[in-house]
């Protein structure tokens, strides 16, 4: 039976960067070096199968293992091979260097930047207003604030994004994973057109969507992007229920993608394993995973209707 529709949604503006972004992993070969033909050809799958854009050497791509130069190369191989938006990981939690390496990235075919609040040194407000804009006054090229306080143990608060939003019109969005629903429903509704909002916690995609976030910057779209595209749709679209039962069918694709025993990105690297991508493993800390989890991926995608038969 289809799923009941409700009234019309209301009219979403139309997202920057496009609905279903995939936080890209990042290929290694045998030996730990980067692939950049690799990571060419991931690309093109991913934007194959669904993603509308890419952010490149983020959380998701080990960005903190990876030199400077590395991340440049991969930047610009990234953005070659494909039409869709790339965001590049251009930040780390120090101010200068976080400008001099968006202002390098800048001069590449990206789309955009993904910043991220710094890290460990657990900055005031000030600081983090301070740091942004400085990052954001290094390029011309749209800036998206990553706020992921598990990771940084500093939030953006609503007023930082603010003052932000108002100092440099390149500030257009935010990866908001705090998993704080009410709090990004209250940005939301409090700046307007100013910054767009996408979700950054794949488990709280419909939550997100409900208050306005305008799409995911995801890690289980590398496997499962048709899904969140058709949950969007959707909710979009009125249908409620059938945006739930979407929802539920990601489910599997929640629990296996980070845990404990096998935080992000080893999971997601599995996976892509299993499709058949060269990917390789992880560079320390994170490490080699063992075979289960590749033996857990194939049962998870098993389950995926995409991937049956």
């Amino acid at each position: 039976m289809a799923a009941a529709r409700f009234a019309e949604m209301p009219t979403h503006r139309t997202p920057i960067f496009g609905t279903v972004l995939t936080a890209m992993v990042t290929p290694f070969g045998t030996d730990g070096s980067l692939d950049l033909d690799a990571a060419q050809h991931l690309a093109k799958g991913l934007v194959s199968s669904g993603s509308d854009g890419l952010v490149v050497a983020g959380t998701t791509g080990e960005g903190s293992t990876l030199t400077d130069d590395e991340k440049l190369d991969l930047f610009q191989a990234v953005a070659e091979a494909v039409t869709v938006p790339v965001l590049a990981g251009s930040s780390s939690n120090d101010t200068p260097h976080s400008i001099e390496l968006t202002r390098r990235a800048a001069q590449l075919p990206i789309s955009g930047h993904l910043v991220v609040t710094p890290y460990y040194n657990r900055p005031s407000q000030a600081g983090i207003l301070g740091h942004f804009e400085a990052v954001a006054r290094a390029t011309s090229k749209p800036l998206v604030c990553y706020d992921i306080p598990v990771r940084t143990g500093r939030r953006i608060e609503r007023s930082t994004l603010a003052e932000l939003s108002a100092r440099c019109s390149n500030v257009v969005a935010v990866k908001d994973a705090t998993g704080d629903v009410a709090a990004a429903a209250q940005s939301i509704c409090a700046l307007g057109d100013a910054i767009q909002f996408y979700c950054g916690d794949d488990s709280l995609t419909l939550a997100f969507a409900a208050v306005g976030a305008v799409g995911v910057i995801s890690v289980a779209s590398h496997w499962a992007a048709p899904l969140f595209q058709q949950l969007f749709e959707a909710y979009r679209s009125g249908d409620v229920l059938g945006a739930i039962e979407v929802n539920q069918q990601l489910f599997s694709s929640y629990t296996f993608q980070s845990s404990e025993e096998f935080p992000n990105p080893l999971p997601a690297k599995a996976a892509m394993r299993t499709l058949g991508y060269r990917v390789g493993q992880c560079r320390l800390p994170m490490g080699e995973a063992p075979l289960q989890l590749d033996h857990a991926a194939a049962a998870m995608l098993d389950g995926l209707p995409a991937h049956r038969g």
